[in-house]
C-alpha cells in the first residue's frame, strides 16, 4: 500500500459506472438535499474511522490475507432514507443478499479479531445518494413516492475494496488505496 496521509478507512464495494448513472438520474427536486457525486457512490461494508499508519498497514495486510467469499451479484431496489422524524440521508437499498451479509460479517470478524472495536451499527447495504439538511420528513416521503417506480438495478460484485477518505462534510472524495478480489 502506499505510504499516504489516510485519516479515516473504510471497506466498500464500488458501484460500476452504469448503475451510477442510472442512480444520478435521481438526483434533484428534494429540499435540503446535498446530492452526491456518481463517482463517489459505493456500498459501505466495514467503516474502520480514522487510523494511525500503523493500524492502516495492519487493516491491508489482514485483508490481503482474508479468505473472502465467492463474487456474487447484488440488486439496489428500493429508495430510503435514514433519520426518522429527522431525515440525513437518501439512499438506494440493497436487497436482502446472503453473499453480501457473510461477506461483511466476515470482514468484521477479521477487523475484530486484530484489535478494531465492534462497529456497533447494524448493517444495512446502501448507496447513499444525498445528505439530508433541514429536510421534513413529509418531504423526503413525498421525494420518494414522486421518483417512480424503482427499476431493479443489478451489480456484479468480483472484488472489495478499502478506501480512504479526506476529512470532509460527507460524500467524499473517495480514494482507492487497495483493492481484494473474490474467488470467481
Amino acid at each position: 500500500m502506499e505510504v499516504r496521509a489516510m485519516p479515516r478507512l473504510f471497506t466498500g464495494l464500488e458501484v460500476p459506472s452504469e448503475v451510477a448513472f442510472a442512480l444520478s438520474l435521481k438526483r434533484g427536486g428534494l429540499h435540503g438535499a446535498r446530492w452526491i457525486d456518481p463517482e463517489n457512490y459505493h456500498i459501505t461494508l466495514r467503516y474502520i474511522g480514522d487510523v494511525d499508519h500503523h493500524t492502516a498497514y495492519e487493516v491491508a495486510d489482514a485483508l490481503e490475507r482474508f479468505c473472502s467469499s465467492e463474487a456474487f451479484t447484488l440488486t439496489l431496489d428500493h429508495l430510503g432514507v435514514f433519520g426518522g422524524n429527522k431525515p440525513r440521508a437518501l439512499y438506494a437499498g440493497v436487497a436482502d443478499n446472503p453473499a453480501l451479509a457473510r461477506l461483511q460479517a466476515s470482514q468484521e470478524r477479521l477487523l475484530q479479531r486484530i484489535g478494531l472495536e465492534p462497529d456497533g451499527r447494524k448493517f444495512t447495504p446502501h448507496v447513499t445518494l444525498a445528505r439530508l439538511r433541514d429536510t421534513q420528513p413529509h418531504e423526503a416521503a413525498f421525494y420518494i413516492a414522486q421518483s417512480g417506480q424503482f427499476a431493479p438495478l443489478t451489480v456484479s460484485v468480483g472484488r472489495f475494496v478499502l478506501y480512504s477518505s479526506k476529512d470532509s462534510v460527507g460524500g467524499g472524495p473517495y480514494v482507492i488505496e487497495q483493492s481484494y478480489p473474490l474467488a470467481a
